[in-house]
């Protein structure tokens, strides 16, 4: 069995708990995924819906999927980078739900980017997560 991911966030530093996310993390020599950016897209929803708020459920539930594909948990989640199209406090408000239920209390160390623009003009969130798998 794994040992679990430690959670770093020296009280120096601003405490990010209530984001949802550590300010770094420390995993055990192993096994690790690296998962491309997951987007609003999927082999039933080709077009990304309008809103913010449903591509970043659609984007978590994809990330999900990938989780499951190596047996992990999201206390499994290393480290994820979000980049969002535009990003502003407002615009990051809309996300926010979807990412605050997905992250929970697994405390990832988490990066929010903003971007011009993503690899779909319909796309405003993308997110890729390295992840330890568990033995």
């Amino acid at each position: 069995m794994s040992r679990p991911i430690q959670r770093i966030n020296p009280p120096q530093l601003f405490d990010s708990t209530a984001n949802h996310h550590s300010q770094g993390s420390v995993v055990e020599a192993g096994k690790l995924a690296f998962f491309s950016g997951q987007v609003a897209w999927s082999p039933s929803c080709p077009s990304a819906p309008s809103s913010l708020a449903e591509q970043a459920r659609m984007v978590t539930a994809n990330l999900q999927v990938c989780l499951d594909s190596v047996g992990a948990t999201r206390d499994d989640i290393a480290m994820a980078r979000i980049y969002v199209v535009d990003l502003t406090p407002e615009r990051l408000g809309e996300a926010f739900p979807a990412l605050g239920e997905f992250f929970g209390s697994s405390l990832p160390s988490l990066t929010g980017i903003g971007v011009q623009a993503l690899a779909g003009p319909d796309l405003q969130i993308e997110i890729e997560m390295v992840v330890r798998v568990p033995s």
